[in-house]
């Protein structure tokens, strides 16, 4: 049993007025938790008035001002410091609590055995129709999912929606009740991370520390998906994710299995990072050219024999393929990608035409590369910065493995990595025996199609 005096709501908030209309009013009609409890609201830099509104409307709301958007990482931190309690609820701000939310969290935490840090809810969308996130699972290489996001609810099941009670491998950072002393000692979120998978992180250190993570499903909040995340742009937050997802990986597995991940860590990451580059950059086919291959040296032969063939590009879509597209991915995704596209295949014929009038470079009527596809460039922003602040990871690292306290063996028994094809090439890379080779035996992982993992119909983004 957890003994809890104290509870804090904590919400951080970037230029989120309409959404502290709804959410305020609905904390406001919280059912009594049975212990003392406070909202605080960190307005992060935000330019629409939400600190003044906040204390005009909701004067018990405490506020806390930053000059600049700390992130979330950072802002949840500076919230969970400036609390007293022995617990801290953390809750998006675009998201709308049912009024039994809080004290179904504190129920369970106080309820739940000794060693358990944090309990997680369940997210729903906004109609109350479809799962957004009740369990979550990590990929091998450090990404994750919402398992069965968007399924409509009536058909949701385990594992889906696990049993009251049953342990997960991470909370949400949108809907979790954490032990304040147990989010603290962790080193709370990685302010680096700034935002994205910084619940996966956290919950993986929380574990290897010795505790543990339980789901409460009566911890009910809808959600509005998306809808702060997407004013920082569909490719900035591409490089949250890849960045992050190194991050992850590299901080937590302990020393011996992480140099037998590592390999085919970094292996898909180039994989990846090599298929944007060729497949999504005018000109970019060249750098698949093997120049040894007929090009240069006479080793071609005199028969042109050996000449390599031309690199397959994605062909333009089809009109007879926008319908299965738009179910695919949405209006506003299938919008973005068209658009994308033409601006692509402009960017392409505006290079052929410089080329024909003697400005081009390569040589040889070869395309000159030009780095146009905004996918890309946060791909190799990631391994930049990734690289950039190798040796602040390396201690953070070293932070992690000296509070281990629980073998990644145990972590992996209850909750064993994924290997799900999601960027363009994964399915032909994953295939791969060449690819297999470089994953080491153990843990076991599961292999899985984003069909398995969520509802692709109403699918718009991933991670």
């Amino acid at each position: 049993m957890s003994a809890i005096s104290k509870v804090s709501v904590a919400v951080v908030s970037w230029n989120g007025l309409e959404h502290l209309k709804v959410l305020l009013p609905a904390l406001e009609e919280q059912r009594d938790p049975g212990v003392p409890w406070e909202v605080l609201v960190l307005d992060n830099g935000s330019r629409d008035g939400s600190a003044e509104w906040v204390r005009r409307h909701h004067p018990g709301v405490r506020v806390v001002e930053s000059d600049s958007n700390l992130g979330f990482c950072a802002g949840n931190n500076r919230l969970v410091e400036a609390t007293d309690g022995d617990a801290v609820a953390l809750l998006n701000n675009d998201t709308r609590p049912r009024p039994g939310w809080l004290a179904a969290l504190v129920d369970a935490l106080a309820s739940a055995p000794g060693d358990v840090a944090a309990v997680s809810g369940r997210i729903v969308d906004w109609e109350g129709e479809r799962l957004d996130f009740a369990r979550g699972v990590m990929t091998f290489d450090g990404h994750a999912f919402q398992l069965g996001f968007r399924r409509p609810l009536a058909e949701a099941g385990p594992p889906e929606v696990p049993e009251d009670g049953a342990e997960l491998p991470f909370a949400c950072g949108g809907n979790m009740l954490v032990k304040r002393g147990s989010f603290l000692d962790a080193g709370g979120f990685d302010e680096a991370f700034f935002a994205y998978l910084e619940d996966v992180d956290l919950g993986w250190r929380l574990w290897s520390g010795g505790e543990r993570v339980l789901y409460a499903d009566g911890a009910v909040v809808h959600h509005r998906s998306s809808a702060t995340s997407d004013l920082l742009g569909l490719y900035n937050r591409g490089f949250l994710f890849e960045r992050n997802a190194l991050l992850t990986a590299y901080k937590n597995y302990e020393d011996g299995l992480w140099e037998r991940m590592m390999p085919g860590i970094l292996l898909t990451f180039m994989a990846r990072t090599r298929f944007l580059l060729v497949h999504e950059n005018p000109g970019g086919a060249a750098l698949a050219v093997d120049p040894y291959a007929g090009h240069i040296a006479d080793t071609a032969g005199r028969d042109g024999a050996g000449e390599a063939p031309p690199v397959a590009v994605e062909p333009p879509a089809r009109l007879s393929d926008l319908p299965e597209r738009w179910r695919r991915y949405g209006t506003a995704e299938l919008g973005r990608r068209l658009v994308d596209r033409l601006r692509r295949d402009l960017a392409s014929g505006w290079a052929a035409l410089r080329r024909r009038g003697g400005e081009g470079a390569g040589g040889g009527g070869d395309a000159a590369p030009h780095l146009t596809g905004e996918r890309t460039v946060a791909q190799l922003r990631a391994m930049s910065h990734f690289l950039s602040h190798l040796d602040a990871a390396a201690d953070r690292r070293r932070a992690v493995q000296a509070r281990r306290r629980r073998p990644d063996a145990e972590y992996f028994q209850r909750f064993p990595p994924y290997l799900v094809p999601t960027y363009p090439g994964d399915e032909e890379l994953f295939a791969s025996p060449g690819f297999l080779d470089w994953l080491p035996e153990e843990p076991e992982i599961v292999v899985a199609s984003l069909t398995d993992i969520m509802n692709m119909e109403t699918r718009n983004s991933s991670h």
